[in-house]
Parts: structure tokens; C-alpha cells; sequence
């Protein structure tokens, strides 16, 4: 299991965006070298975890609980062959383009060792949105997206560091429940009847698919979960 290649994006103009400036960073694209990764601070404030990358909404992305992106290169491989085009590392607006790990399948809470230094833990699937169809340019993207149910995952910093592409990722904790990414994201888009499940992963949750199970909770009860 290792990085293929650690991506980085710069502000750039686009017709696609909510942004006030009409900016965005989806535009990832690998980069060589070391690039230190730290916690970025509080969503609204901080943006992306890793340094030199451009996080421009940060209203809905960036911040601690969504400090790295992570998607796996086999994912993207999938995709090249639905959509009959080549998809580069770092295409979906990726920071981490990874080899040899279930991405998706990768539990809320668990813990990546990247390289010698740096310490991950993921909190949640990714969210499409209309700037990431803009992206993209496929007609119905967000939907189709959605359906696979393969988000990729969003990490926080643990331990800073610097990674670079090539580094191993070693998965050093996997928590005792059986909360995925993919179970998250569907619970979070198309079968909130899932929600209460979610509150097996703790505090490790992003916290807000925490208060939407919570909410869900308190309106509903448990309800039937299986």
C-alpha cells in the first residue's frame, strides 16, 4: 500500500463555483518532493491540510475533520472505463492518490501511518458538489457519483510531517465497529434510515454526520438499522 502521488491545486477561475470570487482549487494536480501536512485549524477558518494547496470554499471544505482527500487509484481506474476517458492522479480533487487500499471501504476512525512521520485518521466520505461536476464536465455527475457509493475518504491530521509520492501507507488502527466510508456517505445521501448506525464511530465521526445521526435520532428513534 503506498502513494502513487500527492497532489496539490491553485486557485483558478471558473464559471462553476459558489465562491464570491468565482475561484476554486479543484484542479489537483501531483507534485514532486516533500510537502509537509499539518492540521489546518477549525472548518471556515483553516483550509487544506497540506501545504501549497488551495482549498478556496471554505464554507463546505477544508478544515480539521477534512484537512486531507483521499482517492484510490483503482476507483479511478474504474471510473476511466465508465466514462471512456483517462483519468490523471489527483482528477477528482484528491490530495492523496493511493495504490493497494479499499478507500471506501476504510472504517471511520481508522488510522494511516504515511511515510515515516505523518499519522491520518479518517472521518468521512467526500460530498459531491456542483463545482466538482463543473470539474468533471459530465452531465448528471453529482447523481452518478452518489450511486456508486465509492466517495473516497476525508482524513485529519493526527501527527504532522512531510509526505511525498512513493511513501508507504500503513494502516496502524482499525477501531472495533463497522462504520465504513461507504456506509457513512450512503447514510448521509440516500438511506438516512442508516443514520443511527453511524454513532458506533465515536468521536472519530466528522461532526456533522455526528449531529445529523443525532438528529435523526431524536426524531425517529433507532428505527430499523440493519
Amino acid at each position: 500500500m503506498k502513494l502513487l502521488s500527492v497532489n496539490l491545486g491553485r486557485p483558478k477561475v471558473v464559471p462553476y463555483t459558489d465562491h464570491r470570487d468565482g475561484v476554486t482549487g479543484i484542479d489537483k494536480q501531483p507534485v514532486d518532493g516533500p510537502v509537509p501536512v499539518a492540521a489546518p485549524g477549525p472548518k471556515g477558518f483553516g483550509a487544506s491540510g497540506l501545504a501549497g494547496d488551495a482549498v478556496c470554499e471554505t464554507r463546505h471544505h477544508g478544515g480539521n475533520d477534512q484537512a486531507v482527500y483521499a482517492m484510490a487509484r483503482e476507483d479511478l481506474d474504474e471510473w476511466e472505463r465508465a466514462l471512456g476517458r483517462p483519468l490523471t492522479n489527483g482528477s477528482f480533487g484528491e490530495n492523496l492518490t493511493t495504490e493497494g487500499i479499499d478507500v471506501s471501504g476504510a472504517l471511520i476512525g481508522e488510522r494511516w501511518a504515511v511515510g515515516p512521520e505523518v499519522l491520518l485518521e479518517i472521518t468521512s466520505g467526500r460530498i459531491p458538489c456542483r463545482t466538482f461536476q463543473g470539474h468533471m464536465g459530465e452531465k448528471g455527475w453529482v447523481k452518478r457519483f452518489t450511486e456508486r457509493g465509492a466517495p473516497g475518504a476525508y482524513l485529519r491530521v493526527i501527527r504532522p510531517g512531510e509526505i511525498r509520492a512513493g511513501d508507504a501507507v500503513r494502516i496502524v488502527h482499525r477501531p472495533d465497529h463497522e462504520v465504513t466510508v461507504a456506509l457513512q456517505f450512503r447514510a448521509v445521501t440516500t438511506e438516512r434510515t442508516l443514520l443511527p448506525r453511524l454513532l458506533a464511530a465515536g468521536e472519530a465521526l466528522h461532526p456533522e454526520a455526528v449531529a445529523a445521526a443525532r438528529t435523526y435520532v431524536e426524531k425517529y428513534g433507532t428505527g430499523p438499522t440493519a
